[in-house]
């Protein structure tokens, strides 16, 4: 059997963070805008509330204690509210919880602070300056109904109620196993990753000669982000496996890390 074709594939494929192909569809448009209704409902409101609570407590003052006041209930409302419950939720506001929607990273993995702050800027602009006008035009045009923020931040909408079946991920050779755990692994590129994972997953249908010269390709193309190299003499498609699963393994760590810290701080409060 000849090798397959990964060229079709394009970087805007919804990936893990393994590289793994995911079935799962973006949020449609409809979706989109009932749980955006839903968030500016509750920000509005929120907005309202601290504004008068605000203006209450600074009207025997000075009028520019006042208008900080009125300032800091803005930015509590549109953007220190939105990105703290996405950073929090990995994704998920109260309309998208709603809808069974989750913001993801490009990769399919969940976003950070970095990425819910910088949907929640954009969406100060696009969604309360100009009416939401940007975001709809947007959304309507992209393929993956993706707003400004998303391009700004690298991230989009899916819908997560999907039943969803992934294949079994590369295990670590063990051969290779006290390299990988002192290698230095940096996260590959989208598309490359996915060329990985689906080499990996289908080189027992490739011919021989065809699997070895691909193998080959993908381990020079990953070697760039990995250093040490492997022991001399590593078989292309083990060191593939190694990478693969050094990733997994140190971003499910980080995840771990991330949740006990979260769960540590909120027990303190």
């Amino acid at each position: 059997m000849a090798a397959p074709e990964f060229a079709t594939l394009t970087t805007d494929d919804l990936v893990t963070g393994e590289a793994v192909a995911l079935d799962l569809p973006p949020a449609s448009l409809g979706s989109r805008i009932a749980s955006g209704l839903v968030d500016v409902t509750i920000t509005l409101v929120l907005l309202v509330t601290l504004a008068i609570a605000l203006a209450v407590a600074a009207v025997h003052t000075d009028l520019a204690l006042l208008q900080v006041a009125v300032l800091a209930s803005v930015i509590l409302s549109l953007l220190v509210y939105p990105t703290t419950v996405e950073t929090l939720t990995r994704g998920r506001s109260v309309g998208k919880l709603c809808l069974g929607l989750r913001a993801v990273r490009d990769d399919a993995g969940p976003i950070s602070f970095q990425h819910a702050f910088v949907r929640a800027l954009v969406g100060v602009v696009e969604i309360y300056v100009f009416l939401g006008s940007p975001a709809f035009f947007a959304a309507l045009l992209s393929p993956r109904t993706k707003r400004l923020g998303d391009y700004a931040a690298g991230t989009y909408v899916v819908r997560e109620r999907v039943r969803l079946r992934l294949p079994a991920p590369a295990a670590m050779p063990p051969q290779l196993a006290t390299w990988a755990a002192r290698a230095d692994v940096a996260s590959l590129p989208t598309g490359l990753a996915l060329a990985v994972r689906q080499y990996l997953g289908r080189s027992a249908q490739i011919d021989p000669a065809s699997r070895a010269d691909l193998g080959r390709r993908l381990a020079d193309a990953v070697s760039r982000y990995v250093a040490p190299p492997p022991p001399p003499g590593t078989p292309p498609e083990a060191f593939l496996a190694a990478v693969v699963a050094t990733r997994r393994s140190r971003d499910a760590a980080r995840l771990a890390r991330e949740s006990d810290l979260r769960r540590r701080l909120v027990a303190r409060r």
